[in-house]
């Protein structure tokens, strides 16, 4: 530790003694920069909220800036609320690895059922397309399931 005294940032500054530079300690980090970076951390980006958001409304109509905020907080939210069930049952059968299956379990068990079954469908032609793309190696598309 240095006795050198702390900066206005609260960071110490380099110290020269004896030709030996000491490296400057960062500042610590105040509750709301911690407040602010967890908040940041766990929403989708507003970026990819936007764009879905857009392609479900006409090409001319326009979305406020607090509209898209609600929805990434709401849909940030209800995919926290899915992952965590989906963990425990995860937990509860000693498996490290959350599946598609454990989301439609965890859906349904939170009473999204008419989501879950429309989700099976996309489940299945995911499995379905990854099955075929491994066994076509050079990544040739198929028409096939369309």
């Amino acid at each position: 530790m240095s006795d050198t005294p702390p900066l206005e940032d609260g960071s110490r500054g380099v110290a020269v003694s004896q030709g030996v530079q000491e490296a400057r300690e960062p500042a610590p980090i105040t509750e709301q920069e911690v407040g602010e970076y967890r908040e940041q951390d766990r929403f989708l980006p507003i970026a990819n909220v936007s764009r879905i958001m857009k392609q479900s409304v006409p090409p001319t109509a326009k979305i406020a800036k607090d509209a898209k905020e609600c929805v990434q907080e709401c849909v940030s939210e209800f995919i926290s609320f899915i992952t965590s069930e989906a963990a425990e049952k995860c937990q509860m059968e000693k498996r490290k690895t959350i599946g598609g299956e454990d989301i439609l379990y965890a859906m349904v068990t939170l009473g999204f059922e008419n989501y879950a079954e429309t989700l099976k469908i996309h489940l299945a032609k995911l499995r379905q397309h990854q099955a075929s793309s491994s066994s076509n190696p050079r990544g040739d598309h198929r028409d096939d399931d369309k």
